[in-house]
């Protein structure tokens, strides 16, 4: 990436950041404050720019305010900036988390998503409890924050409710502490044809992008889980991992352990050297194909509500995580 895209980049990141409307001054400064130095009148040139290619829109006096194209821009340009961030954070949160299981206590990861309070209709309600009845969700558990309430770097806003999902980097950490270590190589979209999983449609390797795969496909509307769970036709989120071939059988029960508490996210386990739905493992490794935690959330994407979700967001004690069945309840709390 070149200085000039660096530029461009940094200006509609401020804008991104700061959720309102920013004169070409205000915007000069917060770049100063990043160690990013440019003169307020190349700001002005940079955002003459950025308003000819739609990525921000002027709104005279007031400044200028990011478009939905800029905020594409942005992702796209931060993942390609930002090769091996997601892998190394996915390292980071299964080494932290301390979630026990035989004891049922403990830190859990999660993911957030900050949905607006009259969103939350009776369809969509019964579509996200039909992903979770169909098992293409991460268990069976899940947690609300309100306004104000912070997990890791999330804050939910105001008119919003948050709803923390089940990450299933949870299963790492789990993992990692019974001395079974985990390569997690992408995550993708499965294609279901009547119920029964077919093949990838599409995968994005950890390794290379700064952001949940998962959250690219949800946002980008490639997934299908209304056809998943009305028809048994769609597309779910899922991620390979592989683990050392003869850790196999811990792999099994501790996958059955967690599926008793409500953690349960394994599709399927396969064999020493054997290819899972035509990707392939090395002869001392097994493949295992495990349900994405975001996956209810595609429902709001799916019905027209942007949703704005963060892999990975952060730990939650366990003892704060409810049964699906009892979202409404929780919901009519928190109104």
């Amino acid at each position: 990436m070149d200085k000039q895209q660096k530029k461009r980049l940094a200006i509609l990141d401020v804008l991104r950041h700061s959720g309102d409307v920013v004169s070409s001054t205000r915007i000069t400064e917060l770049l100063t404050a990043q160690n990013v130095y440019i003169s307020e009148r190349s700001v002005r040139l940079y955002l003459r720019e950025l308003d000819e290619e739609g990525l921000t829109q002027n709104l005279g006096r007031r400044g200028r305010s990011i478009t939905e194209k800029g905020r594409r821009e942005a992702d796209a340009s931060r993942v390609l900036e930002g090769v091996g961030l997601l892998s190394g954070k996915i390292d980071l949160m299964a080494y932290q988390m301390d979630f026990d299981p035989a004891l049922r206590r403990g830190s859990v990861v999660v993911n957030v998503s900050s949905i607006p309070i009259g969103e939350f209709t009776e369809e969509r309600l019964d579509l996200i409890e039909r992903v979770f009845s169909k098992g293409y969700s991460m268990g069976t558990l899940l947690t609300l924050l309100g306004a104000g309430e912070s997990c890791g770097g999330h804050t939910i806003p105001e008119g919003h409710i948050g709803i923390g999902t089940v990450c299933s980097i949870t299963m790492n950490g789990v993992l990692l502490r019974r001395g079974v270590p985990t390569t997690s190589r992408f995550g993708g979209l499965i294609e279901l044809h009547n119920g029964v999983p077919s093949h990838f449609s599409d995968i994005i390797h950890y390794d290379g992008t700064s952001i949940d795969p998962l959250v690219v496909f949800i946002r980008s509307g490639m997934a299908d889980y209304i056809g998943a769970v009305t028809t048994g036709n769609g597309r779910i989120g899922v991620s390979f991992r592989e683990f050392p071939s003869d850790s196999v059988d811990a792999v099994r029960s501790i996958s059955k352990q967690l599926e008793t508490i409500g953690l349960g996210s394994l599709l399927c386990l396969g064999g020493p050297g054997q290819s899972l739905y035509g990707v392939s493992v090395g002869p001392q490794r097994v493949g295992a194909i495990i349900i994405g935690g975001l996956n209810p959330m595609s429902i709001f994407e799916e019905t027209g509500v942007r949703v704005r979700s963060s892999a990975l967001s952060g730990l939650v004690d366990f003892n704060n995580l409810f049964h699906y069945t009892e979202l409404r309840e929780r919901l009519d709390d928190l109104k």
